[in-house]
């Protein structure tokens, strides 16, 4: 029995060494026919955001919407356009049925909600809830992508807005905008809540769960001032940040807004807010006399507006800085473009009355020279000559200071920027650079800039 089982093992051995060597003589002599994955549906990608994926929710009053009107009507077209203006009551029918404003709905009402912020205004609940009242409103419209909300004194620039919004998944939570550039005026509400006058954007993903939850934050935040305080406030217990686009201007200052503008960022023009409140962006106009001139080139070569260009004229010793679309400053000297890209201190602070807090800002200023021959020749926006995927801008002196200048200032009393439309392109809106600019020989009374893309290791600088 010991001798029968001490062969079993043996036997074993030779049985798997006769059938893998059967195994091998098959395999050699029947190739292994390669499998043929089986075939998968193709994912395809949405097609990119246009500006139908968008609506613009607008929070208004029946006290305001009359003279307000102008602004909306400067961006919104009836045709393109996907927008709802939100009043608190009615308005006479002659200014509801406008065919070049859109539609009115009247806000639900709120009166069950809290409101214990001192002075405060009780519509900030309601044009919080704007947010929820929209995503009722546009809940069988699959095509809206975002929500972009504002204030009916804030102006869009609704190409660029798409342009950028074409980085950002719309499947995903997102929460695009800006803060404030008044760094006080941060502190007291936040740093990193969208200030809803400069507008801000939420995608439908994320505004979908947010319509759900909003009442009961509302009940939670009854402390807080405004609208935007009560949106963030319940976006952060949904734990959601904000994307910070700095194109989206809530305008915290007063009076000449001209170094902000002059100085813009290299990301795309997304809104302006406060028109009634600053001075006219260009002299000699009303103040929306002023923003439907800026709205010339706007509707030319949106994507360019106010980005800033510096060039120079090292033979004469000249500086040029361009806010396309705005204006062209004329320095006499060397101007380094670090110091250019700082925004002159032009205006006043937010709070009227000034402190030190009151007087810092979100970005880098610089005052006035004491010293006024310091201070450039300037050129206003006179008009555009488009001609298809490129353009004239022309701009004419309209601030001189008596100090003496070379001759080839002294003269000079036009300039026209040749450009081609701005390549609003992936790549541009994720890692953006400054263009360079040359001032063409010979000029006298008119300078002629051509604006055109950096050499890859151009430096932006005079050189001898």
């Amino acid at each position: 029995m010991a001798v029968f089982f001490k062969t079993i093992p043996s036997k074993i051995k030779d049985m798997c060494l006769i059938i893998s060597t059967f195994s091998i003589f098959y395999l050699l002599s029947h190739p292994l026919t390669p499998l043929v994955p089986t075939p998968t549906t193709a994912v395809t990608p949405p097609p990119p955001t246009t500006l139908h994926h968008l609506s613009f929710s607008i929070a208004s009053s029946h006290n305001s919407y009359q003279n307000r009107k102008p602004y909306i009507c400067l961006w919104y077209n009836p045709n393109t356009t996907n927008a709802v203006v939100f009043l608190d009551n009615s308005v006479p029918d002659k200014d509801s049925d406008s065919s070049s404003l859109p539609r009115i709905i009247i806000s639900k009402d709120t009166s069950r909600f809290p409101y214990t912020f001192p002075k405060g205004l009780r519509s900030a609940i309601r044009v919080a809830r704007i947010v929820k009242e929209t995503v009722e409103f546009y809940k069988n419209d699959g095509n809206i992508r975002w929500f972009v909300f504002g204030d009916d004194d804030t102006v869009f620039f609704k190409e660029n807005l798409v342009n950028v919004l074409r980085k950002y998944d719309h499947n995903k939570w997102y929460y695009i905008g800006s803060g404030s550039e008044s760094y006080e005026q941060n502190s007291q509400h936040s740093f990193g809540m969208a200030f809803g006058g400069g507008g801000f954007v939420i995608s439908r993903s994320l505004g979908v769960v947010l319509a759900k939850v909003l009442d009961s934050c509302l009940m939670r935040y009854p402390h807080v001032y405004g609208s935007d305080s009560r949106i963030y406030s319940c976006l952060v217990e949904l734990g959601v940040h904000l994307t910070y686009e700095p194109g989206f201007h809530q305008v915290d200052v007063r009076g000449n807004m001209f170094g902000i503008l002059a100085a813009h960022p290299l990301s795309p023009l997304l809104s302006l807010h406060h028109f009634d409140i600053i001075d006219p962006i260009f002299p000699g106009l009303t103040k929306l006399e002023a923003v439907k001139h800026l709205f010339k080139a706007v509707k030319h070569d949106p994507a360019r507006i106010l980005q800033q260009t510096v060039c120079y004229d090292s033979a004469n010793s000249i500086t040029v800085s361009v806010s396309w679309g705005y204006a062209v400053q004329v320095f006499e000297g060397n101007r380094l473009l670090p110091d250019l890209i700082q925004v002159q201190k032009t205006f006043n602070s937010w709070r009227r009355k000034e402190n030190f807090f009151s007087s810092l800002h979100m970005f880098n200023t610089q005052d006035y020279s004491k010293d006024m021959c310091k201070s450039p020749d300037i050129f206003f926006l006179e008009g555009v000559i488009p001609d298809e995927n490129r353009s004239y801008t022309l701009y004419k002196r309209k601030i001189s200071v008596n100090c003496t200048r070379s001759n080839k200032i002294q003269d000079l009393t036009n300039i026209k920027v040749f450009s081609r439309k701005f390549d609003a392109d992936t790549e541009q809106m994720i890692a953006p650079r400054r263009q360079c600019c040359n001032i063409l020989p010979p000029y006298s009374e008119t300078m002629v800039i051509a604006l055109r893309r950096c050499e890859i290791d151009e430096l932006i600088a005079m050189h001898p």
